[in-house]
């Protein structure tokens, strides 16, 4: 069922992408990519016949299609043994930026073939550049940090920025390069506002350019910023509606601002497409994956439980996963909408797989919750334990491979922390770990598709009957993330036992607003009996 309207809707989005088409050839603002990729700038020495591979490969790659771009780089590099920068392609789609950071064998592909376009002396300085570019990311230097690699690589594309700040490529690579170095936590905010100071109006001269407005809704990542890309996010899936990525990355927008059906949209045609894509062994069963994650989390934020438990059901249909990535995933939906919901019950008896233990801290933060919130202290204790083993492993891992570990505990471990400490009895030290926690993800943005710390806090403040008080932190909660159900409801009932009628009236009509037709969350009964009293 669920199969059939994922198709169903891609087609219908598919049509409505359909408009005068963006992969038309413009000689005066870049050529077309071939296939619906959007627009690039990408003139080359290579030999003409490879031409339309290079820009399918280039757009690929600002769309981080990275399995795809690849392979379209090698074919021309196979046709045109000449052809530098098709080398220098290859090795970029193995830079997966702001996803996963090369390992050291990725890192050593990545330079053998810098170093064969190096020795293929490209004669278009532009391509020289971008060679140049990419071996001060791959240089040969074992102890080079991942912030500092990220640097000496944003430093080079500095330079060509400042000699040609026209060049949408360049522009497009450099802005890039700073939510890199955002994403390593290197001047986070200034980083994301120069990128978009960049960005931003090259979006309105570029419109069909795919990089443009990609980089530009990860530059706008976080609340503060999230409108300031909104217009990109509208625009980057007609770009390069063949890219299964650009129809799901507008969500990451849609997602942090409370666009509830325009997320469900955006995941539906995603996951169909990089269904397709795995099938054709161009791309990785985690472009599936993703999409269904913001496409859960979406239907329940608009009240949806039944289609967001037939998400969860749907991991077992992932193409081109394997049976432990699908238990993986299993879990962690199941655990992350048990939380949502409130079902402590099954929170805390979610069962522990067959899976490597590492892969289930997620189960165990939501059974040390579960528990917690059902009184059974000794259960909770156990997956406190748990949990702690795992987050220190997790972030063992995490030092082994190179990227940085905030000093302050992990979120999820204070949360499971805070809620055993509250089942306890000691509610101050349970607040002030849920304080904490919260204020420590408002300052660094917050991910996305997870419960806010601060929503736990409220509700905590709820239980402890200090009503005013746990309606401060829903506001604050609901500013950093729009339109989440449990943050409106919970307003609503503190209003509503605060005293203030007029306040609850106006929390509730609110979650009733961007709930859909369909929604079935049991939680909506309330909603409606006080709005018809009123």
């Amino acid at each position: 069922m669920l199969q059939q309207r994922l198709f169903a809707c891609a087609l219908l989005l598919s049509a409505l992408l359909a408009g005068p088409s963006v992969a038309r050839a413009d000689s005066s603002a870049g050529v077309a990519a071939s296939g619906q990729l959007g627009k690039v700038d990408f003139p080359t020495s290579c030999a003409a016949e490879v031409q339309p591979s290079l820009e399918k490969g280039l757009a690929l790659l600002h769309s981080f299609q990275y399995t795809e771009s690849e392979k379209t780089f090698a074919d021309a590099s196979t046709r045109d043994p000449k052809c530098a920068i098709a080398h220098w392609g290859k090795a970029m789609a193995t830079y997966l930026q702001i996803w996963e950071f090369p390992n050291d064998k990725t890192l050593k592909g990545g330079r053998k073939e810098i170093e064969k376009a190096q020795k293929l002396h490209p004669a278009l300085p532009r391509e020289q550049d971008f060679i140049n570019a990419a071996a001060a990311f791959f240089q040969n230097k074992s102890k080079m940090s991942h912030a500092s690699r990220i640097q000496a690589y944003s430093s080079a594309l500095e330079r060509l920025h400042a000699q040609s700040p026209g060049d949408v490529e360049i522009s497009a690579f450099y802005a890039l390069s700073l939510i890199a170095l955002a994403e390593e936590d290197v001047d986070n905010i200034a980083n994301r506002k120069k990128a978009i100071s960049i960005l931003d109006p090259l979006l309105q001269s570029r419109p069909d350019h795919p990089g443009v407005a990609h980089y530009l809704i990860h530059a706008a990542d976080r609340p503060e910023f999230a409108p300031q890309g909104l217009e990109a996010a509208r625009r980057y899936a007609a770009i390069a509606p063949d890219s299964a990525h650009a129809l799901h990355m507008p969500s990451h927008l849609f997602v942090r601002l409370g666009l509830w059906q325009d997320s469900i949209v955006s995941n539906i045609a995603a996951n169909t497409s990089g269904a397709h894509a795995a099938e054709l062994h161009l791309a990785e069963s985690h472009y599936q994956t993703h999409a269904m994650d913001f496409l859960s989390y979406s239907y329940l934020q608009s009240g949806q439980e039944a289609k967001a438990r037939e998400v969860i059901d749907h991991t077992d249909h992932v193409v081109g996963a394997s049976e432990e990535n699908r238990a993986e995933d299993r879990a962690y939906l199941a655990a992350r909408t048990a939380v949502e919901l409130h079902r402590w019950k099954e929170a805390a008896a979610l069962p522990i797989t067959t899976l490597r233990k590492n892969w289930q801290d997620t189960t165990f933060w939501a059974r040390a919750i579960g528990a917690a919130r059902t009184g059974d202290v000794t259960s909770a204790e156990s997956a406190v334990k748990e949990l702690t083993q795992l987050v220190a492993e997790r972030e063992k891992r995490a030092r082994k491979r190179g990227y940085s570990v905030s000093n302050e505990k992990a979120a999820d471990l204070r949360e499971a922390e805070a809620w055993l400490a509250f089942a306890k009895g000691k509610s101050d030290e349970a607040l002030q770990e849920l304080r904490a926690a919260a204020d420590h993800q408002d300052k660094n943005g917050g991910e996305s598709v997870s419960i806010p710390a601060r929503e736990m806090l409220a509700d905590m403040l709820s239980e402890r009957k200090r009503p005013a008080e746990a309606l401060v932190e829903y506001q604050t909660d609901i500013k950093n993330s729009p339109n989440r159900f449990d943050a409106l409801l919970g307003a609503a009932r503190a209003a509503q036992a605060a005293g203030d009628a007029a306040v609850a009236q106006s929390f509730y009509a609110q979650l009733a607003s961007i709930c859909s037709p369909g929604a079935d969350r049991p939680e909506l009964a309330e909603v409606k009996t006080f709005l018809a009293r009123k």
